[in-house]
């Protein structure tokens, strides 16, 4: 990939899997400045795609886009309360996550039938239940 090399807007949204929409969107909010050719069109630099591949990631890990603008805004006053935040959700998220791993695993190995009159199976909901 040349560092001079440009992608129009279809090749770039194709890269990523994305319609050409969303990245018109992402750049309505700050998130891309692509450059624009001699008749309008966007061009995606390599510095673009970086971008955006870091904007899909965020946005696959559950940050927002409010959130992403922040983290590519490094003189955000509020930039490093915003990846705290998004940690300790992710901290919450990957608990959830185990909780519902081990729940579906003692399903599987239980011999109970009905898997709601299991003891054991009832401590992974006792907190919703109260």
């Amino acid at each position: 990939m040349k560092s001079s090399e440009t992608w129009s807007i279809g090749d770039t949204a194709a890269k990523f899997g994305l319609p050409t929409h969303v990245l018109r969107h992402w750049e309505d909010m700050g998130l891309l400045r692509p450059v624009r050719d001699g008749g309008g069109r966007r061009r995606y630099d390599h510095q673009d795609v970086v971008r955006i591949a870091v904007v899909v990631r965020n946005r696959e890990a559950g940050m927002g886009l409010d959130q992403i603008r922040v983290l590519l805004d490094e003189d955000a006053p509020d930039r490093h309360q915003v990846l705290l935040d998004h940690v300790a959700d992710l901290d919450r998220r990957m608990a959830e996550m185990q909780r519902s791993r081990d729940m579906t695993m003692h399903a599987f190995d239980c011999t109970q039938h009905d898997i709601t009159s299991c003891p054991q199976f009832a401590g992974f909901v006792a907190d919703l239940v109260g």
